[in-house]
């Protein structure tokens, strides 16, 4: 038999009736004789409701006691399913992140994992125990409790899953699998049955909220199979895939299209063009902690050029903040920002043998007045920043003119 890792998001486990239908889940599992380990995440809207208190108190909560306060979300999960299973006549025990000594950096409301000591768990599992684990936490070397960011439970299923040497750890939420797009934007949207890790991570940098990116990168680096699954309803899923060489020949030119609407612009205009200056500008940003994604720099004119590079949506007036004293020291002309801006993103590792991909998207783009302020690309991926207006426009037209449109009998019965 098999030894499956689980995770169960927020909506998943909402209410004490989904906890019920989940225990109900694993211990079917349990009874075709597999080995079980949960990880799962508060229930919803309960990593909100605690946020809210915090910053009732504090404006800026600060992040050691933050993460104290979030991580209880997960602990009421993990004990009622703990009861669940129990009630169902399955052994079970519950484990937070410290007691699993899910090991993690000290950076607190986002800290990476590091390593986890499966002993305990591996015990459990030899005891005939279904283990559940608290997923989107761990503690630092003092003994800190950590938390991984939003989304984090993926990754710790993930993670479980790596030092397990699981068979497969399975992602369920609140879809079915992995889409061509989101369905909520694009109705004619359809699952993937399959899409490669390499497709999964360009989606998720790029904005496809199905799975946490970290989780993606960790799954890629340790050979984990990875299949997202929906807890409301049966069905395969989509498989994330290692094999990225099968069925080439049929292999789709774009597998899918992400998009983000956290997205926002900073200029840096009159810039000496100077060496060094780049790095000058970039590097107080990185020392902020502030990630950058699209980077466009201007053809010199008058010895100036204009330095442009996005941001997430929360950052912008803090990367502000830090480029005003940098443009007045290097003779910037000035700071400029925009936080109504979005990106959309074509991903295929079909990309990677047709000709004329990126020309097709400026070509759909422009049919319908859409303009590009941005563009970046990469061996499996175009990415363009436009007005946030045309966001949903810009999807639907690219969903159609990449051939990723369901057909009509499939889209009426998906429901």
């Amino acid at each position: 038999m098999s030894l499956f890792v689980q995770k169960y998001g927020g909506t998943s486990v909402g209410t004490v009736e989904r906890i019920e239908a989940v225990a109900d889940r694993i211990a079917g599992f349990r009874a075709q004789g597999h080995d079980m380990v949960i990880a799962v995440s508060a229930m919803s809207g309960e990593t909100n409701r605690l946020i809210a208190l915090a910053q009732a108190i504090q404006s800026t909560p600060d992040p050691r006691e933050l993460d104290v306060l979030v991580s209880t979300g997960e602990q009421v999960t993990i004990a009622l399913l703990c009861m669940a299973l129990k009630k169902r006549g399955w052994d079970a025990r519950s484990y937070t992140g410290g007691q699993v000594r899910i090991l993690t950096d000290n950076a607190h409301t986002k800290a990476r994992i590091q390593s986890i000591d499966e002993a305990n768990m591996r015990t459990d599992l030899s005891a005939g125990r279904v283990v559940v684990v608290a997923g989107f936490q761990g503690v630092d070397e003092q003994g800190n409790i950590t938390t991984l960011g939003r989304g984090g439970s993926d990754t710790t299923g993930v993670a479980l899953a790596a030092a397990l040497k699981a068979d497969e750890c399975q992602i369920y939420t609140d879809v079915d699998g992995v889409y061509t797009t989101d369905p909520r934007v694009v109705e004619k949207a359809r699952r993937l049955d399959k899409i490669t890790f390499e497709e999964m991570l360009e989606m998720a940098s790029q904005g496809s909220k199905v799975l946490q990116i970290r989780s993606v990168e960790f799954a890629g680096k340790y050979k984990v199979p990875l299949r997202v699954l929906s807890s409301f309803k049966e069905g395969p899923g989509t498989l994330i895939t290692l094999d990225e060489e099968e069925n080439t020949m049929e292999q789709p030119v774009v597998s899918g299209i992400a998009f983000n609407r956290d997205e926002a612009k900073v200029t840096v205009a009159g810039v000496p063009d100077t060496p060094g200056v780049a790095s000058r500008i970039l590097a107080p940003i990185g020392a902020a902690n502030i990630e950058v994604d699209v980077i466009v720099q201007n053809v010199s004119a008058d010895n100036t050029t204009d330095l442009t590079f996005t941001v997430n949506k929360n950052d912008m007036q803090k990367a502000v903040s830090v480029l005003e004293g940098v443009a007045k020291a290097i003779g910037a002309r000035e700071v400029l920002s925009d936080d109504q801006v979005a990106k959309v993103s074509i991903v295929g590792v079909g990309m990677r043998s047709h000709a004329g991909v990126a020309s097709r998207m400026f070509t759909a783009l422009a049919e319908d007045n859409i303009n590009i302020q941005m563009i970046t690309t990469s061996e499996i991926k175009i990415s363009v920043i436009i007005e946030e207006k045309y966001l949903e426009l810009a999807v639907r037209c690219l969903h159609t003119a990449f051939g990723l449109d369901a057909e009509p009998a499939e889209s009426s019965t998906r429901g």
